[in-house]
């Protein structure tokens, strides 16, 4: 079946080239979300992503800020990026994912490239087109919907690099005129809690601490622990910890650095209590979570599982 326009939409759709390994990759995925399969904890690739709601709300969370998303926003996440969407509870919304890699230093193009990729390292990486430029930027991708029904040649695949190559510098020229807002809470708590999200993904080298961060935020410690853990579901130590086990995750997977300064480097206080904290979410060890990845074995557990007890907490 297919979804009204702007943009095409097919159920369980995907068109797939090469593997997330490979220097150029492409994953476009038509589906449905719901509340039920939401993630418990931020996650991150080493490709790019671009997400479009379809229909209904949601939301995503980036680096610990809070963003609303509606129909059609377009929401580009770099490649290590700590990220969440959130599905409210109802029926399932429509959305589509795109994962991809280009070579941005392709001899020639590199420079242009990186222009395209531009709207990537934006402080809001989120977008909201006018009609006009949102049905010239859709165009593409209803163009890449097409060629994916037809048989797969090299011909087609260079066709759908290309188009989306145009959906990109599109997205990317129409930037000056983006016309989302961060939308404003309701209420203080919820807008200083996500500002306290924020802040420990800033922060989280530093020494944190209930403490520290109750008299930073000028809020009771009391107060704190219990509004944090009911706008976000986590306590605030679990929360510093994941960050920085996710962070920690990064560096093992794509860095050479050696595990005693990633330990320093995130925030932890010695080797014992990294390693403590990484098998608690991870149920492995750092050495071991590396050695997969450097195997080529994608580690069993890069989501972090939070233990049943700490959900408690």
């Amino acid at each position: 079946m297919y979804y009204n326009a702007p943009l095409l939409y097919e159920q369980a759709y995907s068109i797939t080239i090469n593997n997330a390994e490979a220097p150029l990759y492409y994953f476009f995925d038509y589906d449905e979300r719901s509340y039920n399969i939401n993630m418990e904890f931020q996650h991150f690739h080493q490709f790019y992503e671009v997400h479009i709601l379809l229909d209904g709300k949601a939301s995503h969370i980036i680096e610990g800020d809070y963003y609303a998303l509606q129909p059609y926003d377009i929401v580009f996440l770099r490649p290590a990026l700590l990220h969440k969407t959130e599905y409210p509870v109802g029926a399932p919304r429509k959305r589509l994912i795109i994962n991809f890699a280009i070579p941005a230093d392709t001899p020639c193009l590199g420079g242009m490239l990186r222009q395209a990729l531009a709207p990537f390292d934006a402080e809001v990486p989120i977008y909201r087109l006018g009609d006009a430029e949102r049905a010239s930027a859709f165009g593409y991708l209803n163009d890449i919907f097409t060629l994916g029904k037809q048989p797969r040649t090299p011909l087609t695949e260079l066709a759908i690099h290309s188009k989306f190559v145009e959906f990109l510098c599109a997205v990317a020229q129409a930037c000056p005129r983006n016309t989302y807002v961060p939308q404003e809470f309701d209420d203080s708590i919820t807008h200083k809690i996500y500002s306290i999200t924020s802040y420990i993904h800033s922060n989280y080298a530093q020494e944190l601490s209930l403490d520290y961060i109750s008299k930073k935020f000028f809020i009771s410690p009391y107060y704190l622990s219990h509004q944090f853990k009911s706008v976000t579901g986590f306590t605030l130590i679990n929360y510093i910890q994941m960050t920085r086990v996710r962070n920690a995750q990064q560096l093992l997977l794509y860095t050479d650095m050696k595990i005693a300064d990633i330990t320093a480097h995130c925030g932890f206080t010695s080797f014992s209590q990294f390693n403590r904290v990484f098998n608690k979410f991870c149920h492995t060890s750092p050495s071991l979570f590396r050695l997969n990845g450097s195997a080529g074995i994608t580690p069993a557990n890069n989501y972090i599982q939070l233990p049943a007890e700490s959900r408690e907490a």
